[in-house]
């Protein structure tokens, strides 16, 4: 039987990298991952509605890369490592990843028990990789300027590096993370809450008049949440959505908006061209 992206419910693959990515930092950073360990790159989107049985071969590695939101893991991930089966799991290294903007909280904390309630190996080491911000729907959130942008990149590159060593090296015990101020409060109160009432599409908004119809946030949308009403761009309101924001940020004309407190806020998806800042 087949789903709706054409993969089957049952799925054998090799040692894997399983990953989420919205605006592309997340995607940047597994796919560096998975090449230099020569592991297969697994989109959860596109596998999150199987019941997925992969099988390891000896010395294959299982790896998790996602975006922090709300310092917590995103809920498509959860939802997916709730039902996540690996046979012959047990022994191979693991190791898990996420992104952030400045701080992680909990994140790797709640990682751990969804997959222990999973029955699935915990992370060896864990990682955590400050990127540009890309969130930008609360007041105090905003993206990142050229050059605060272009420096976390450069730093991200060495970390990245560093990090990948440590991984091919199957180094256990490393917990690299930045996990900022009241790191429970941010996961557990204002993360729940997050989590819970501010990740949906209902907000989104389109100015008809910006919208040039490339189709650029359809293409984008990581969950294919995105369908078009006549000319504009529509969301399906089935609770898809993760908030990943690429719809906004990947709009040419910032004909996208999330209420109306990102109308004059900026735009990042990573690769995107921002000048670089003269030494």
């Amino acid at each position: 039987m087949t789903t709706k992206w054409g993969f089957t419910k049952k799925l054998f693959l090799c040692g894997m990298i399983f990953y989420f990515s919205g605006t592309g930092n997340t995607k940047w950073a597994a796919k560096s991952i998975a090449e230099a360990l020569g592991e297969q790159l697994v989109s959860i989107p596109e596998v999150r509605d199987n019941k997925c049985n992969y099988h390891l071969k000896e010395g294959e590695v299982i790896g998790y890369c996602f975006p922090t939101h709300g310092w917590q893991p995103p809920r498509i991930v959860r939802d997916f490592i709730s039902r996540l089966q690996i046979n012959q799991a047990e022994g191979h290294y693991c190791f898990a990843l996420t992104t952030c903007g400045d701080s992680i909280g909990k994140t790797m904390e709640i990682l751990c028990k969804d997959l222990e309630k999973a029955g699935l190996p915990t992370p060896k080491s864990v990682f955590s990789l400050v990127m540009p911000e890309s969130y930008v729907c609360l007041p105090f959130m905003y993206t990142d300027s050229p050059e605060r942008e272009h420096a976390k990149i450069e730093k991200a590159k060495e970390q990245l590096a560093t990090f990948i060593r440590l991984i091919k090296a199957e180094t256990e015990g490393v917990t690299h993370t930045v996990k900022g101020a009241m790191p429970w409060t941010m996961s557990h109160i204002i993360g729940n809450y997050f989590n819970k009432r501010m990740v949906t599409d209902k907000k989104f908004t389109v100015d008809k008049d910006q919208c040039i119809h490339c189709g650029m946030c359809q293409k984008v949308c990581p969950t294919g949440d995105l369908t078009f009403d006549g000319d504009l761009p529509s969301w399906k309101h089935d609770q898809s959505c993760t908030c990943c924001l690429a719809c906004y940020h990947h709009c040419p004309r910032h004909a996208i908006n999330y209420g109306s407190i990102t109308r004059k806020r900026g735009q990042y998806y990573f690769g995107h061209r921002t000048p670089i800042p003269q030494k």
